[in-house]
């Protein structure tokens, strides 16, 4: 294997990209290119690249541009039915008489989608696994708040109850795909493996396994980067694995001041790989503010982070307090539906058509049962990208209301929290229904983005401070860090005994 070190802004994966078209390039088939990322994301963007640039076909040439399980997947030949679903967590739990309730999610990959459970013990199940040890070592190493006898009644019902459905979860691919590498995955020319310092020891057999089988194999990440050791990810086997290296050595994002900041943090970091990059020709900006009230936010794009999600909440109200639009872990602070109905609305005022997409959005803030709209005239059998008019809705829809009601009147069924909110977003001159300049999201939700400006909250939760690792808190605060682009706003803490000193 060879690494490719990418320090944060030196075009890692433009490196791996034009590696993928230089051999394309020089006529090596697409299918002996396998491009296995950490993330879909990746895959797809080092995918539909290549495809558009030699005009190849992304499902019938590209095919091993994928994540590690969507490629487990697609080769073991696995039919979405054979994934863990939601009911089947459900199913579990009444099939043990155990309680598994918690936050679920939805994995998406090329060919599935399958539900996962964030209940801990079921998490601590599957870290064991990632990290190819025993569960009982896994939850000593843990501070879970069951008991050992807990978790291990919940493991043997939950091995139990995949046996005898005949059911897989996304651990249960890797650990068969590993067995089954020799027999079912092809020979490569070349096989590129980003986001290397994120991959647990499971995924790291995998990656020899393939190594085996491929001519030239390419690992790039940065260690300094590794932040999901909590999630089973293993970092000492990139930065010491066999072979040879390559360190890139600019960066086109990260300005002079915060350059010199970030590389005083790295140095913290204990066995980590030795690297030099240098910084952008810009000076850029560190500066230390008690509290977001010091800067002006009105224009530009901003990035706001913060160590634990919950740090976040007193921000929201601040910046709705300012009237600012922003987005926060994927949601914007005024949600589609509410936009497209005040914006509906006062398109029909103004005398122009809406869809009825838009339409069925306003009626859902208006009273029904005669007020503002007659009883049983809120469901419409019209498509939604059909057009209608304020006359059409009021002769055809029931609308009761004309267009003498200003958004905030009409819309009688709107929180008025969102009234205020609104209100004071169009005051401070923003559009309530564009892109959100503004992003708020913790520092592990925001890996891989950079914004012109960013604001770095040094706090630390409870648990950070009593067991987190020391070399864990340096590489998150680098990566916090690192996103900026031009002006880093760096946050003091509300207690010094518990916060990262930058």
């Amino acid at each position: 294997m060879f690494r490719i070190f990418g320090p944060p802004g030196t075009g890692k994966t433009t490196k791996l990209l034009d590696m993928v078209d230089k051999a394309l390039g020089k006529g090596m088939a697409p299918q002996k290119i396998a491009f296995l990322a950490f993330t879909r994301k990746a895959a797809h963007e080092a995918r539909d690249r290549a495809a558009e640039r030699f005009s190849l076909d992304p499902k019938t040439d590209l095919t091993f541009f994928r994540t590690l399980h969507s490629l487990a997947y697609w080769l073991l030949a696995v039919r979405d039915s054979q994934m863990m679903g939601k009911n089947n967590y459900q199913e579990l739990a009444n099939s043990i008489g155990y309680v598994l309730d918690g936050s679920s999610s939805i994995g998406e990959e090329e060919e599935w989608r399958q539900s996962t459970t964030e209940h801990p013990i079921l998490s601590i199940i599957n870290l064991a696994r990632l990290k190819c040890q025993s569960l009982r070592k896994t939850y000593d190493e843990s501070e879970i708040e069951f008991s050992w006898v807990e978790v291990s009644y919940v493991h043997q019902g939950y091995t139990e109850y995949k046996q005898r459905e005949d059911l897989l979860d996304f651990t249960d691919l890797l650990e068969l795909f590993l067995v089954e590498i020799p027999n079912l995955c092809p020979r490569f020319e070349l096989c590129f493996l980003d986001e290397a310092q994120d991959l647990s020891p499971l995924q790291w057999k995998i990656a020899h396994a393939i190594d085996v089988r491929s001519k030239k194999f390419y690992v790039a990440g940065d260690d300094d980067q590794a932040i999901y050791r909590w999630a089973g990810a293993q970092v000492s086997q990139f930065i010491n694995l066999e072979g040879g290296s390559e360190v890139l050595s600019q960066s086109y994002r990260i300005p002079r001041q915060v350059h010199a900041l970030a590389e005083r943090v790295a140095q913290r970091i204990e066995n980590r790989f030795p690297k030099k990059y240098l910084p952008k020709n810009e000076e850029g900006s560190v500066e230390y503010i008690n509290s977001i009230e010091q800067i002006d936010m009105s224009k530009g794009e901003w990035l706001i982070m913060a160590q634990a999600n919950y740090m976040l909440s007193p921000v929201v109200e601040e910046l709705k307090r300012m009237g600012y639009l922003f987005e926060r872990s994927g949601y914007r602070s005024i949600s589609e539906k509410v936009s497209a109905a005040v914006n509906g609305w006062e398109q029909l005022r103004s005398g122009r058509d809406i869809t009825v997409a838009v339409a069925k959005a306003i009626y859902g803030f208006l009273s029904g049962n005669g007020l503002n709209v007659a009883r049983g005239k809120k469901k419409f059998i019209l498509d939604d990208e059909d057009t209608v008019s304020l006359k059409t809705l009021q002769e055809s829809q029931g609308l009761n209301i004309g267009d003498d009601l200003l958004w905030h009147q009409a819309l009688d069924r709107l929180p008025d929290t969102d009234k205020v909110y609104i209100t004071a977003i169009l005051k401070s001159g923003e559009k309530f229904n564009a892109k959100p300049r503004i992003k708020l999201s913790t520092i592990h939700g925001t890996k891989g983005g950079e914004s012109q400006n960013v604001v770095l909250f040094t706090d630390l939760s409870p648990a950070a401070t009593r067991h987190g690792d020391q070399n864990d808190l340096h590489r998150l605060f680098y990566v916090g860090m690192t996103r900026t682009v031009t002006n880093l706003f760096i946050v003091d803490a509300m207690d010094y005994d518990r916060s990262y000193v930058l």
